[in-house]
C-alpha cells in the first residue's frame, strides 16, 4: 500500500481539470497553430462538465478574404459523422427495432461481399467497426464525387477483393458505414439524414448543422475548402451526397458542442433523453483491436479508443476535400474538444491533442513544433508520390494505337462504365459515367499513356495517367489507371473496352 499511494496520488495530481483560466492558454496555442501550419482558418471548441468553456474561431473562412470565422461557421466534419450513424444505429437496437447481431442481410438482401459465407454471416455490428476484411479506403473510388445512389453503391461492394481475414483484422471502410445508412432506411422508412435530423440534430437545437452541400449556397457563414499543398487552393465543396452516411455532415463548433454534451451525459441532456445510456455500453466498447504489442488502439462503434496516463480516450477525425477534423472526448473528465478546419493539414489532430494534455496535466512546450515536423515530413511524402512517374516519362514517343480505336466504351464491373470520345474541341476525353466531376481530357504522355488533365481540381490526387491496354492486333482492350494518392484508388478499377 505505501508504494501505491504516492502513484494514486501522483495521477490525481497529474489530471487537472480544464476551467474558464486555461481558455487564455488554448487561445494562445491556437493562434500559434493557425501561423505554424499555414491554415486559412479553423474553429476550435472545448466543453467540460457541461458547460461550453470555449468555441471561437481563428483566421479567415476564405484564403485572401477578411472572413471572420466563429462558432457558428460551417465545415465539413467528414467522418466525424460516423458517431451519428453508429449511435442512430445502437439507439435502434436498443429500441428494439433492429439487432446489431443480425445479418445485415436481414435488412438488406442484396448486400454481398466477396464471399458468400461472409456476406450471410457479416452483422449490422460488423459494419461499423472496421473488420470485414476489406482493406483500408478499398473501394473508395465507387462513391467519389458520384452521382449513383447509395443503394447502388452497396450492390456494387460486392466486386472488392478481400485484403485479410473475416474479423481477423483492421481495414477502415467508408463502404461499410454507406451500407448502415441503408440499414437505417430499411429499418426506419427514412434516410439517415432524415433519421439524423429528427432524432439528434433538431432536439440538440443543432439548427445550422446541414446533412447536404446542397443547402449551402443559400447559407451565410460557410468556410471555403482549400488544398493547403497547392498554395491553399480554395476549393468547390465536394457533392458527398451518395456517401453521406459516411462523412457528409456539415456543422460547427457550437453545434458539435450540443452533440458532445450528450455523448458525455450518456444520451442526456438537462433531463431530456436523446438517445438511452446503454448506447455507449456499445459504441464506447472495444471491439476491434488494431494497436501494437506496446500501444492500446482499437475501434469502438463509429469511434476510435486509446488509452493515455491511465484514461480512455474517445476520439475520430474527419477528412473532406479541402476539410480537415478532430473531435475527441475524455468521458472521465466529462471533456470534449472539437477542431474543425478549412485546410488538409495536421492542426485539427495537433491542437486536439494539446487541449487533451492540457487537461491531463501534461504540458509539453515542444507540441507544435512536433506537430509541425510531422506536417513537413507529411508534405514530402507526398511530393514524392509524383517524382516516380514524372521522371519515368519517355520523351519522343508515339501511341501504337489509332484513336479511332481507342474511342468506345469501356466496363469496369466495380465501378460502371466510362467513355472515351472527342470533346467539344476535338480532344480526346475520358468520361466517369455516374461520376462526371471525375472527367478529364487526355493528353499523350508517352506510348500509350495518356495524362489525365481533370476538368476541375481534386483534394486527393492530382497528377495521374491511363494507359490504353492492348491486344496483339493492336485493337485497345483496356484502361490501366495510375493516380497517385492514399485514399481514391484508381488502381482497382480494371475496365475493358466493350466490342461490338
Amino acid at each position: 500500500m505505501k508504494h501505491l499511494l504516492p502513484l494514486c496520488l501522483f495521477l490525481l495530481l497529474g489530471s487537472v481539470a480544464l476551467n474558464a483560466q486555461s481558455n487564455e492558454q488554448i487561445t494562445s496555442d491556437a493562434q500559434k497553430a493557425l501561423a505554424a501550419f499555414d491554415t486559412p482558418g479553423f474553429a476550435i471548441g472545448v466543453i467540460k462538465d457541461g458547460k461550453v468553456l470555449l468555441s471561437e474561431g481563428f483566421g479567415t473562412r476564405t484564403a485572401g478574404k477578411e472572413e471572420t470565422v466563429d462558432g457558428n461557421t460551417l465545415f465539413a466534419i467528414a467522418s466525424n459523422s460516423k458517431a451519428f450513424i453508429s449511435t442512430a444505429i445502437v439507439k435502434l437496437h436498443e429500441e428494439g427495432k433492429l439487432d446489431l447481431d443480425a445479418p445485415v442481410q436481414t435488412y438488406l438482401p442484396y448486400f454481398q461481399l466477396y464471399d458468400e459465407y461472409v456476406s450471410q454471416h457479416t452483422t449490422v455490428r460488423d459494419l461499423l467497426c472496421h473488420r470485414v476484411g476489406l482493406g483500408t479506403f478499398s473501394g473508395d473510388a465507387i462513391w467519389y464525387k458520384s452521382d449513383k445512389s447509395a443503394e447502388e453503391i452497396v450492390r456494387q461492394i460486392r466486386h472488392l477483393p478481400q485484403a485479410y481475414g473475416w474479423r481477423a483484422g483492421y481495414g477502415y471502410t467508408n463502404l461499410m458505414f454507406i451500407t448502415a445508412g441503408e440499414v437505417i432506411r430499411s429499418v426506419t422508412g427514412q434516410s439517415w439524414a432524415e433519421y439524423v435530423r429528427e432524432n439528434f440534430l433538431t432536439p440538440l437545437g443543432m439548427s445550422r448543422t446541414q446533412t447536404s452541400v446542397l443547402p449551402l449556397s443559400k447559407m451565410d457563414n460557410v468556410a471555403t475548402p482549400h488544398v493547403t499543398h497547392r498554395n491553399n487552393l480554395p476549393l468547390k465543396m465536394a457533392p458527398w451526397e451518395a456517401s453521406g452516411a459516411a462523412g457528409g455532415i456539415i456543422s460547427s463548433t457550437n453545434d458539435m458542442l450540443r452533440w458532445m454534451r450528450a455523448q458525455l451525459g450518456e444520451g442526456t441532456v438537462e433531463g431530456k433523453e436523446i438517445f438511452p445510456d446503454k448506447v455507449q455500453d456499445q459504441t464506447f466498447k472495444v471491439h476491434n483491436a488494431y494497436g501494437g504489442q506496446l500501444s492500446f488502439s482499437a475501434t469502438g462503434l463509429g469511434w476510435f479508443i486509446y488509452e493515455r496516463e491511465g484514461k480512455a480516450i474517445v476520439t475520430h477525425g474527419g477528412g473532406y476535400d479541402g476539410m480537415y477534423s478532430r473531435v475527441l472526448m475524455i468521458p472521465e473528465l466529462e471533456l470534449g474538444i472539437v477542431v474543425l478546419s478549412n485546410s488538409m493539414t495536421g492542426l485539427s489532430s495537433a491542437l486536439a491533442s494539446r487541449v487533451r494534455d492540457l487537461a491531463l496535466g501534461l504540458d509539453d512546450t515542444n507540441w507544435l513544433a512536433k506537430a509541425t515536423e510531422r506536417e513537413m515530413i507529411g508534405r514530402e511524402n507526398w511530393d514524392q508520390k509524383f517524382e516516380e512517374p514524372k521522371a519515368s516519362r519517355v520523351s519522343g514517343t508515339s501511341p501504337s494505337l489509332k484513336e479511332e480505336d481507342m474511342i468506345g466504351t469501356y466496363t469496369d464491373p466495380l465501378f460502371g462504365e466510362f467513355e472515351v470520345a472527342k470533346s467539344g474541341s476535338g480532344e480526346l476525353e475520358l468520361r466517369f459515367a455516374g461520376s462526371p466531376r471525375l472527367n478529364a481530357n487526355l493528353s499523350h504522355w508517352h506510348y500509350d499513356s495518356w495524362k489525365l488533365e481533370w476538368h476541375e481540381p481534386h483534394a486527393w490526387f492530382d497528377f495521374g495517367t491511363v494507359q490504353f491496354l492492348k491486344n496483339n492486333r493492336q485493337q485497345a482492350t483496356g484502361l490501366r489507371f495510375d493516380v497517385p494518392n492514399d485514399d481514391i484508388f484508381f488502381e482497382e478499377l480494371e475496365p475493358v473496352k466493350e466490342r461490338k
